[in-house]
């Protein structure tokens, strides 16, 4: 789940470069996604009939997967020249957004006494921070939630767990950081394919896509991220998240913003228990996510200035209204167009739901795919627009990856699920 973040240093391009772009006027976009909108909750409660069952943690895995596939190394290698800032990544998943360029190339990212393990903040209660309390991390963009920082530094911290099994384990000094990070990527890919996509998108459509290979993107090259993934399929979780969230036993339930801005260190309080958000196997124990139906939370619908910047139109303070530029910005299809490309039925102007609005046209990809959703799986997972989009991109960037589990050794199994990995 991004939140309006930049694209970054990475190779985008169209999926469906075949389909011409959607067009709308642009105060038809505004009345979708304004506040007050159709895109707009309005309600303040998570009740029972709002939210799906997926555990809450999900979308900000998916926020953080978002960052890692689009870590922009401009900023990461800014005493490079330009060529090689053009031809320096392809998107991987491969947790660049931890490691940077490693305790070599950042070695303000880890410990000076022994570079192999990732620094911490205070009593490893936060990740480090400058004196102004700005983080001090691979992708800054894991800093623009309390939320989103937290999965980080869990994330730091299960890295230097991988990084004692290895030293207990005998490995030789100078291959200790190796052994960690590339047990940390390879748990990362296998959460991804087996814990997080079938959640998402369903096992069937999973297990068919790493049989069958993806059909609709085939990375070569180096690989690209296709803008329908980028600028709409993977917005899905926008229309996840919470208006609240218990971050802990002891604390009373918070909206995202303003409360867990942040750019700022975590107060104690606002520590979270993953266990409220991730469930352990075979376990539904977590607070769920809001449903995938088209409408946003109010924190989402008017984000804070520092999150937006200033606006002269208010409107631009919606997420919802942000995504739909962007889409259209930068010419994707509509949602329709996709549909019949790919052989599937359509959804229909009345499932779609915008007649109020005046608009008679087709739909914006990013609001069809979250229609589709809730029309579809009753907003549980994603449609089969939104669904085959994402695994197909998912999978493909994995099995393009020559270091991969996928490409190694497809029989290898983790030690950990994610929730565990958590507990580190």
């Amino acid at each position: 789940m991004a939140i309006d973040a930049p694209l970054g240093a990475a190779n985008y391009a169209r999926m469906f470069p075949e389909l011409p772009s959607f067009h709308a006027d642009e105060q038809f976009l505004h009345a979708l996604g304004r506040a007050g909108g159709v895109c707009d909750c309005r309600d303040i409660d998570d009740s029972p009939d709002s939210l799906g069952d997926t555990a809450a943690g999900w979308p900000i895995f998916g926020q953080f997967v978002a960052h890692d596939i689009t870590a922009d190394r401009s900023i990461l290698r800014s005493h490079t020249n330009t060529a090689e800032l053009r031809n320096s990544r392809s998107p991987q998943l491969n947790l660049e957004c931890l490691y940077g360029d490693g305790p070599t190339g950042h070695p303000f990212l880890y410990q000076r006494d022994y570079p192999a393990k990732f620094l911490l903040g205070v009593d490893g209660a936060d990740i480090q921070r400058n004196a102004e309390g700005i983080a001090i991390i691979g992708d800054p963009r894991n800093d623009s939630h309390m939320l989103i920082s937290q999965l980080h530094l869990a994330m730091l911290k299960a890295h230097n767990a991988f990084v004692e099994e290895a030293r207990r384990s005998g490995v030789a000094n100078d291959r200790v950081f190796d052994e960690a990070s590339g047990q940390l990527r390879w748990h990362y890919q296998w959460i991804i394919l087996n814990e997080f996509l079938p959640a998402l998108v369903g096992q069937a459509l999973v297990n068919q896509v790493l049989q069958e290979g993806p059909r609709w993107f085939r990375p070569r090259h180096g690989g690209f991220i296709p803008l329908e993934f980028a600028s709409a399929a993977y917005r899905y979780g926008h229309s996840q998240i919470r208006h609240r969230y218990q971050l802990s036993l002891h604390a009373d339930p918070v909206p995202l913003f303003p409360d867990l801005l942040g750019f700022r260190a975590v107060p104690r309080e606002r520590t979270v228990d993953w266990t409220l958000f991730f469930d352990p196997p075979r376990v539904v124990r977590a607070q769920r996510s809001k449903r995938i139906d088209g409408r946003l939370v109010r924190a989402l619908i008017e984000l804070p200035v520092a999150v937006t910047g200033e606006c002269e139109i208010e409107d631009y303070h919606s997420l919802a209204v942000r995504d739909l530029q962007r889409g259209q910005g930068i010419g994707l299809p509509s949602g329709e167009a996709v549909a019949r490309h790919i052989g599937v039925s359509p959804i229909t102007t009345e499932q779609v739901g915008i007649a109020s609005t005046g608009w008679k046209g087709e739909t914006p990809l990013w609001y069809y795919i979250l229609r589709e959703a809730d029309v579809c799986t009753g907003g549980h997972r994603l449609g089969p627009v939104g669904g085959r989009i994402v695994t197909d991109v998912l999978v493909g960037l994995i099995d393009a990856d020559a270091t991969s589990f996928r490409r190694n050794n497809g029989n290898w199994r983790p030690q950990k699920t994610l929730s565990e990995l958590l507990a580190a």
